[in-house]
């Protein structure tokens, strides 16, 4: 069953990570040599635009209580029974994809086999699992597929700003679609506007006080998106590797427990790191499942860093290292910070031109901006959300790019 089993998350994973992983990508970015390329980009002008209505923006992001005091089984019951047609409908439509990719047998061995893989998760986290799964009707095996999935899927770029008077601010685009299904006659992503509508706030809360908020998608347990008042703000982003997310599966499949799933790793972090120092150190030497960008944010001047981990290895990068004329910011994306990025998806130099053309003045609607300007803001793009570390503060608009456009 072991075996049968890690065949099928080869399977799942291995069209993802085949066709992202990056292969000599080249020297350390220089700002000066793309010059001559900016007019053949993508990227055409940065957005200078006011920020969204709060009160428009707010009706169509709720926010939900996730009461820990609760048994994990009802954590997220009011959550998941107003979203349930919504988690269905995308259900489904990964279903449909993945067995036009893979083949109609692949989720008959989801629901034969990975229930057995939940149950290795830690307890509470299954717990959720279960619940979810009773709620929606789903089988345990596919909530889990749903899970795992954000792991190895996202494109994102996540950006730390810090203004003139030392307060950091964290700005993050989460992007989500590629590469199951694009909709050619509405050029959009199929999965990515089904995801649109699942996004809400959480409050994750014990003894009726908020420990941390998150960006969350319906259904999903994990944390990618979250803030601790007065604390640390924390975001991941995918990175590829093909000696990565692979392996570790396997290796937990096969009996490996001492690797940690990225998000619950963060949904860990969140509960228990009371400092930026603290969160810092979980992420640079727990060990983990798969390759990952962890962006963290503190609350004192120069609290700022990309840590940038491999399954064994990691690289910390911080705010205080850049030079003198960008050492107020720090831009990741899906790439190594030490290499370029393809030409085909640089996010990177295009938020750096729009940072030092807006400036630190007002963070909230420079971030803003910059994660609004093509190719950052592309048709994988669901939403935005800038994060205030001292007051707590977390602002998510929900996005969409119109044509035209980058696919991503």
């Amino acid at each position: 069953m072991l075996k049968k089993a890690a065949l099928l998350i080869i399977c799942l994973l291995a069209i993802l990570t085949l066709t992202r992983a990056q292969n000599g990508l080249g020297d350390v970015i220089s700002y000066s040599e793309y010059g001559g390329n900016i007019s053949i980009s993508p990227f055409k002008k940065c957005r200078d635009s006011p920020l969204p209505s709060p009160d428009n923006n707010r009706s169509s992001i709720p926010t939900y209580i996730i009461n820990l005091d609760l048994p994990p089984e009802d954590r997220w019951k009011n959550v998941v029974t107003d979203y349930k047609p919504l988690i269905l409908r995308f259900i489904e439509t990964l279903r449909n994809n993945t067995d036009r990719i893979f083949g109609a047998e692949i989720f008959k061995w989801i629901d034969k086999y990975l229930p057995a893989i939940a149950k290795t998760l830690p307890k509470e986290y299954y717990r959720e699992l279960l619940g979810i799964s009773e709620i929606t009707g789903v089988p345990v095996g596919e909530v889990t597929v749903f899970n795992v999935f954000y792991e190895f899927n996202s494109l994102c770029t996540s950006i730390i700003v810090e203004n003139k008077n030392g307060i950091m601010f964290h700005g993050r685009n989460l992007d989500f679609g590629f590469p199951f299904g694009w909709d050619v006659k509405n050029k959009t992503w199929l999965l990515t506007e089904l995801l649109r509508p699942l996004v809400f706030k959480a409050e994750f809360q014990r003894n009726s006080e908020t420990l941390y908020t998150a960006v969350q998608f319906a259904g999903y347990i994990g944390v990618l998106t979250g803030i601790r008042k007065n604390a640390f703000a924390m975001s991941v982003n995918e990175r590829f590797k093909l000696d990565g997310g692979i392996i570790g599966i396997i290796e937990w499949i096969l009996g490996r427990r001492d690797q940690k799933w990225n998000g619950i790793l963060t949904r860990e972090l969140m509960e228990s790191s009371k400092t930026y120092e603290e969160a810092q150190n979980i992420l640079q030497t727990s060990f983990l499942i798969a390759p990952v960008y962890f962006i963290l944010s503190g609350t004192k001047t120069g609290e700022g860093c990309v840590v940038t981990r491999g399954r064994n290895d990691v690289d910390i990068w911080r705010i205080s290292e850049q030079s003198a004329n960008s050492s107020w910011y720090l831009v990741q994306t899906n790439y190594d910070h030490w290499k370029k990025p393809p030409f085909i998806d640089d996010r990177v130099v295009p938020s750096v031109i729009c940072l030092e053309l807006l400036g630190r003045s007002d963070p909230v609607y420079t971030l803003y901006n910059v994660l609004s300007t093509i190719p950052v803001l592309n048709k994988e793009t669901i939403f935005s959300s800038v994060m205030e570390p001292v007051t707590g503060d977390i602002k998510i608009w929900l996005q969409n790019c119109p044509d035209p456009c980058w696919p991503w």
